[in-house]
């Protein structure tokens, strides 16, 4: 059975730090993208950061600068560090596995509140 287990989450002052991980269990096959997406109160899921096999990260404009996304696939472990938080980056945050035969797996997902 596949299980992401994400942890991490909490909540912080405008300004602080966390670090998110989503570690993957029963996967055998290659994982290719490894994204983190976010759900805040009253708004549609989007897309935050990804990483692909080959390292490439990407990130939505409103976290540049901020936050950095990596990876350690030994441990099939996605990471996201978020700095200088933002109340607005006050979310439940996903994580999602893209695997090499196109499945696609999720993270419950961890609530991440900003805020003085």
């Amino acid at each position: 059975q596949v299980q992401l287990a994400e942890s991490g989450g909490g909540l912080v002052q405008p300004g602080g730090s966390l670090r998110l991980s989503c570690a993957a269990s029963g996967i055998t096959w290659t994982i290719n993208a490894m994204r983190w997406y976010r759900q805040g109160p009253g708004k549609e899921r989007e897309l935050v950061a990804g990483i692909g096999s080959n390292g490439y990260k990407d990130y939505v404009d409103s976290v540049k600068g901020r936050f950095t996304i990596s990876r350690d696939n030994d441990k099939k472990t996605l990471y996201l560090q978020m700095n200088d938080l933002k109340p607005e980056d006050t979310a439940v945050y996903f994580c999602n596995f893209i695997t090499s035969t196109h499945y696609s797996y999720w993270g419950q997902g961890t609530q991440v509140t900003v805020s003085s």
